[in-house]
């Protein structure tokens, strides 16, 4: 069982910045995907980002690619998402998942991961 536990969303002003946690507890391995899917309202949930546990190549949605950074401290058993340069378009409840069936392959697919945190939402005034 892996337990997932998001934080540090909140509202920002466009051009700005926050940084997502992401506790996890439970059973980690190296191969675990970890990864962060963002819904906004009315829309259907979309992937963000992935990387796996034990390092190595991360994953981005072209819509934030070069603003958002995904990483990992194994060490606080937490998974991260630092956003930059924020956009209106980026306001949704963002959630952390882990994909604790399969080898990491970059997976983007939502029923893909086993295991959901419970939503942070985030708001970017313009």
């Amino acid at each position: 069982q892996v337990q997932l536990v998001e934080s540090g969303g909140g509202l920002v002003q466009a051009g700005g910045s926050l940084r997502l946690s992401c506790a996890v507890s439970g059973r980690t391995f190296s191969n675990y995907a970890m990864a962060w899917f963002r819904q906004a309202p009315g829309k259907e949930r979309e992937f963000v980002a992935t990387l796996r546990w034990g390092g190595g190549i991360a994953y981005y949605a072209d819509s934030v690619k070069g603003r958002f950074t995904i990483s990992r401290s194994v060490a606080k058993n937490t998974v991260y998402l630092q956003m930059n340069s924020l956009k209106s378009e980026d306001t949704a409840v963002y959630y952390c998942a882990a994909d604790a069936s399969s080898l990491y392959s970059g997976q983007r697919r939502g029923s893909e991961y086993d295991y959901w945190g419970q939503g942070t939402q985030v708001t970017v005034s313009s």
